[in-house]
């Protein structure tokens, strides 16, 4: 029998046999998708200095690898339902490898770009697999305290990213970031080859590749259209790429409304404690991936951190994640998912008001780790609720959409917050910088490519002080008030985000009783013998 009454054939066990062996090694392989996902914010600018990069380029190479991850999810997702999620998982992990090589010895920033988006492509084929083998293997508390490991070690070691690949730009060059994960990649494949279970609650249904490509396209469109927005020069490319998006994104809802075996069951999708909880967690993940990809460039070009003491500073939101998220998991079975939500997101808005309120041109360490801590409690409580409710609201057999969708929530999330904040620094940066330069007495000896380089990103800005020694103090010191400019546009859009997720959960997740009540009636209605004819919509 089901917890909601009703027989169920695919109702997991409390847990697998040699749970805490399984649950290792699905943990280490989110390690390696999470690690890559990490360390290049800290070799930015390395990076940029190496290859004269634009800040465009900057923001597609950090957030080329969620971009990969987030386009593919929901497909790759489905084909693990269908296929063999401990298949696709191994060769994801295989897939890093090449990825990984091709990132770390990329000859110019363009390849680069590309190895990124091909790592979040083998992440995409196997971090949601993780979840989705968490949800296929354990239930009740179980799976609460499975998936609060899993979202708290996989954020934790995610954000130990940039303190590693500091400690290696302090000894060898920009590509040795990338190839941090490959030991890792080799020990996630021998555990999961080993110890984790093939074919555990899969799907028959044949897979919608048509909604699959739609997918890709809707995010690949959005996304970069957000990137190239502030670029001069590219309107009809945005253009493009929006038109893109739109159309992907109404035939993709056309195609799930119709086909027999949807990519994306809109039916749960509408369901309150399943959109809520992934509209929340877009935001969680995106506004913490926003602010670690500022926050890096910040501490290296403002205060001019090391790369070790650049990605050391984040300790504190690892520390942080890790200690609160088993409270969470109490918390969302005696409190209910919204409250600990609502907890989450308190202390995130406190963490972007303080960030833009206090990080300055000479702010203190106490005053950077404040920030963090605050981040890292935020996302401890509000991300073990948003992959439980997801999960919970949908039947074991579709446990890749409830793992893809949690997996996008945070990877667009990631790609869609880093986009808009790093278009906005990029923005406020050329803006102040543009400023500074017409209200200075030597405005017209500033050539237009001159202007062009400085503008470009503060890598750029630095190469013309170095070339022009004599106005080198004049042209570091504009160069950091014009990053400040930006990422304080940044950090206000952020904060706004949060207090429309606030919001959103107040006033539209269930209380606890609620939602205990919904998720019966979820649960009744997947198993009932005539659920095919279901209403949809949110609220339902």
């Amino acid at each position: 029998m089901s917890k909601c009454g009703a027989p169920r054939i695919d109702v997991p066990p409390e847990a697998p046999a040699r749970a805490s062996l399984v649950l290792t090694s699905l943990i280490i392989v989110a390690a390696v998708a999470n690690l890559n996902l990490s360390v290049a914010n800290v070799a930015l600018p390395a990076i940029g200095k190496a290859f004269d990069s634009s800040q465009t380029t900057l923001n597609l190479i950090a957030v080329g690898y969620s971009l990969g991850l987030a386009a593919s999810v929901l497909y790759l997702g489905a084909i693990g339902d269908r296929h063999g999620r401990k298949l696709l998982l191994l060769l994801g992990i295989a897939l890093s490898v090449p990825a990984c090589l091709l990132a770390a010895y990329a000859p110019n920033d363009n390849v680069l770009v590309a190895a990124r988006i091909l790592g979040g492509l083998s992440a995409g084929m196997a971090y949601p697999t993780t979840l989705a083998l968490i949800t296929a293997l354990w239930a009740g508390p179980g799976r609460t305290k499975s998936i609060a490991l899993w979202s708290a070690l996989g954020g934790g070691i995610s954000m130990l990213g940039p303190v590693i690949a500091g400690a290696l730009l302090e000894r060898f060059y920009w590509g040795s970031v990338f190839l941090v994960t490959l030991p890792l990649a080799v020990v996630a494949l021998v555990m999961a080859l080993l110890f984790v279970p093939a074919h555990a609650n899969e799907s028959a249904e044949p897979v919608d590749n048509l909604g699959g490509i739609l997918s890709v396209l809707l995010v690949v469109g959005l996304v970069l259209a957000i990137n190239f927005a502030v670029v001069p020069g590219q309107g009809a490319q945005v253009v493009g790429l929006v038109v893109i998006a739109l159309a992907a994104g109404a035939a993709f809802l056309w195609r799930q409304r119709r086909a027999p075996n949807p990519l994306y069951d809109l039916h749960i999708a509408g369901r309150r404690t399943f959109w809520v909880a992934a509209c929340a967690g877009v935001i969680v993940f995106g506004s913490m991936m926003g602010s670690a990809f500022i926050s890096q460039q910040y501490l290296q070009n403002v205060l001019e951190y090391n790369p070790v003491e650049a990605g050391a500073a984040i300790l504190p939101l690892v520390v942080m994640m890790v200690l609160v998220a088993p409270r969470s998991a109490k918390l969302v079975e005696t409190r209910g998912a919204r409250t600990t939500l609502l907890i989450g997101y308190a202390f995130l808005f406190l963490a972007f008001a303080w960030m833009l309120m206090f990080w300055g041109e000479d702010s203190r360490y106490w005053q950077i780790g404040f920030a963090y801590v605050l981040i890292g409690i935020g996302a401890g409580f509000a991300g073990t609720p948003s992959s439980h409710s997801l999960t919970a609201s949908v039947p074991v057999r579709r446990a890749g959409m409830a793992s893809g969708t949690a997996d996008l929530q945070r990877d667009l999330g990631g790609a869609i917050m880093q986009s808009i904040m790093g278009a906005l620094l990029t923005a406020g940066y050329a803006s102040a910088f543009s400023a500074a330069i017409a209200a200075s007495a030597r405005s017209k000896d500033v050539s237009d490519q001159v202007q062009s380089e400085l503008t470009k990103s503060f890598a750029s800005a630095g190469q013309v002080a170095q070339q022009h020694p004599r106005y080198a103090d004049q042209i570091v010191a504009a160069a950091r008030q014009s990053f400040l400019h930006g990422d304080d546009w940044a950090y206000t859009v952020g904060l706004a985000a949060i207090a429309l997720g606030a919001l959103l959960i107040f006033f539209m997740f269930p209380h606890r009783e609620a939602e205990r009540e919904l998720l019966r009636r979820y649960c009744t209605e997947d198993f009932a013998p005539a659920a095919t004819e279901r209403p949809s919509g949110p609220g339902a």
